[in-house]
């Protein structure tokens, strides 16, 4: 651990200390992450786009109809809870507020933000998945129109779904919440410090492989293409990387363990602002006052006999020498 991190254990920033402080900060973020929850909501309730499907695409759209090996339910669980736990867990031995608020509201908006791209991408390409024949014909028994398109004849809402390949959501929201959660752990446990821990890599990779192998599965399912995934993957990392970029410095860098806000505070304290109303100037001049007696007092301990006119003089000579 470094002096950084040393010096961050000494100066804590606990929930009740300064947690009403940042809300206010941060009530216009936490505002528009309800506006982009709306949004989310209506796009995902919003109908596709009913792509033209012809008889002679079918052949790559015939797969299995499978259930999903990682469940829609699971998502959420694997992109939010378990790096909230890993941020929780680094509160707790930190007790910094800003670190877990900053990290927190970063992976909301990370998640958040790959759903809307997400959806709306998916609504507006209306891709069919490569199991869409089983889920327009569930008999098996295909029709078709005039114009060579499908007449289906399945449950509405899993057509619906049928025709929502393009992006990934599984994946998209992998690595957007796990994406988010590496970055934050290489800069926690200082991945480039330059010592040549390679053991730091593989705790980082562990969140991006479990990212990848929910992708792979998506395509195993049959539930959707590969360049799907690989769409998915890349929209949940540029943002994940974007958003953390917005409260943490870059994990390479020196104070890459700590968020930007928290340094603020450091820097702060460190070099206060001048005063600037009566009360601190007579709080500034009660402590001149003071130091002078304390220093008479120390002077008469020590057998010391010098009055004012003479301490004044000195303290000009050792000025002008300075």
């Amino acid at each position: 651990m470094n002096s950084g991190m040393r010096e961050g254990q000494l100066c804590s920033h606990t929930l009740r200390s300064h947690g009403v402080a940042i809300a206010r900060i941060h009530v216009h973020d936490w505002l528009i992450f309800l506006l982009l929850v709306m949004i989310e909501v209506i796009l995902y309730l919003t109908h596709p786009f009913y792509r033209y499907v012809g008889k002679d695409m079918m052949s790559d759209l015939k797969y299995p109809f499978k259930d999903n090996t990682v469940p829609v339910w699971a998502v959420p669980l694997y992109a939010m809870l378990l790096p909230i736990a890993v941020f929780l867990f680094v509160y707790w031995r930190r007790r910094d507020i800003y670190d877990l608020h900053h990290a927190i509201l970063g992976l909301f908006y990370s998640v958040l933000i790959t759903a809307v791209i997400t959806d709306a991408i998916k609504n507006a390409v209306g891709r069919p998945r490569p199991n869409f024949f089983w889920r327009c014909f569930p008999d098996g028994k295909d029709v078709y129109d005039q114009l060579g398109n499908v007449i289906c004849h399945g449950d509405v809402n899993v057509i619906k779904e049928g025709h929502k390949s393009f992006p990934s959501g599984h994946t998209s929201w992998s690595f957007a919440g796990l994406g988010f959660l590496s970055l934050y752990l290489s800069g926690k446990i200082q991945v480039f410090d330059q010592r040549g821990h390679i053991a730091k890599l593989c705790i980082v990779f562990l969140p991006l492989l479990f990212a990848s192998l929910v992708g792979v599965s998506r395509v195993d399912d049959y539930w959707h293409h590969w360049q799907d995934v690989f769409a998915g993957g890349l929209l949940g990392l540029v943002v994940s990387t974007f958003c953390y970029l917005q409260f943490f410095p870059p994990p390479y860098h020196s104070q890459g363990w700590g968020p930007y806000a928290y340094f603020r505070v450091l820097e702060t304290l460190a070099n206060p602002p001048p005063p600037t109303n009566a009360m601190n100037v007579v709080q500034n001049e009660q402590d001149v006052e003071r130091q002078e007696v304390n220093d008479r007092n120390n002077d008469r301990f020590l057998g010391l006999s010098i009055d004012a006119n003479a301490r004044s003089t000195m303290q000009e000579t050792t000025t002008e020498g300075k």
